[in-house]
């Protein structure tokens, strides 16, 4: 499921610490990974030549920092707006995932400064790993799936699954917030763990040797996952988020979910770790 990853630069530094730690984990050591730098359209052409020159070498940069085999690294240098080329060369090069840096702006913050990483994930396809500006990276050893009835969640599963098979550091905590559930009832291991949503998963974790505990409360799902990853203390939180857009437009722009309406953009904004939301 892990074949090809899109790195788009962004000039974040932790963008190329997530990479990095990612090339701990076996399902991601045989990887293709492309990574991408973007100069938006310069006014002149001698400042296209400069960022030109000053691309390729960010680029011969990032090769030389994220220490992985040379024949699995390939290296695109576009000119263009970031947004869009990140949508097309994530097509052409068929990524399995999208690795790429984020503001974590709030609601109408990015829609008005033309958030780059809300955009892709507007328009894209593909599974994004986003990575915020303003938190810090370590080797992922905790790892939360948030789950509901979703097509989009069990596609999750099935990633973080094939995510996690061979990797015996990790812990996986599966969790199901039902907005129904009182959040001050407290539930045993064994109720948790035969919660029909989960249950399932846990099942299939346990075949793959995969550590894994479940947790179920209540509350509002957004709020009540982030402050899970915090109290876990959670590496890499992972998320189904399904498109709910139609056919007709999906080369337009829901403004409803740029301004923060969606689980997925309230995880994106608020979680205090790496989320990798996922669509299949």
């Amino acid at each position: 499921m892990l074949k090809k990853i899109l790195y788009a630069d962004s000039g974040n530094g932790h963008t190329q610490e997530m990479l990095k730690t990612l090339q701990d984990i076996p399902a991601f050591q045989n990887c293709d990974l492309t990574i991408l730098h973007v100069v938006s359209p310069q006014t002149s052409a001698d400042a296209l030549e400069t960022k030109w020159e000053e691309g390729g070498k960010i680029l011969s940069d990032i090769v030389k920092n994220v220490n992985i085999d040379p024949t699995k690294v390939s290296t695109i240098l576009r000119q263009g707006e970031p947004k869009d080329v990140v949508c097309q060369v994530a097509q052409e090069i068929d990524a399995d995932l999208i690795l790429m840096g984020s503001r974590g702006l709030k609601r109408l913050e990015s829609f008005l400064e033309n958030s780059v990483s809300q955009y892709v994930f507007q328009l894209s396809d593909r599974p994004m790993l986003l990575v915020k500006d303003d938190i810090y990276i370590r080797k992922v050893k905790r790892v939360m799936l948030a789950l509901d009835k979703s097509e989009a969640a069990q596609y999750a599963l099935e990633l973080t699954i094939n995510m996690l098979k061979d990797y015996r550091e990790a812990e996986l905590y599966l969790v199901r917030v039902n907005p129904d559930l009182d959040a001050n009832v407290d539930l045993s291991t064994a109720d948790m763990e035969q919660n029909p949503v989960l249950a399932p998963a846990l099942a299939q974790a346990k075949r793959m040797g995969i550590s894994t505990r479940c947790v179920v409360t209540g509350g509002k799902p957004g709020k009540k996952i982030c402050q899970l990853a915090e109290d876990k203390d959670i590496d890499l939180l992972l998320l189904g988020s399904p498109d709910r857009r139609p056919s007709i437009a999906k080369s337009l722009v829901d403004l409803d979910r740029l301004l923060g309406s969606s689980l997925s953009d309230y995880i994106r904004v608020n979680a205090n770790c790496p989320v990798l939301l996922v669509r299949k």
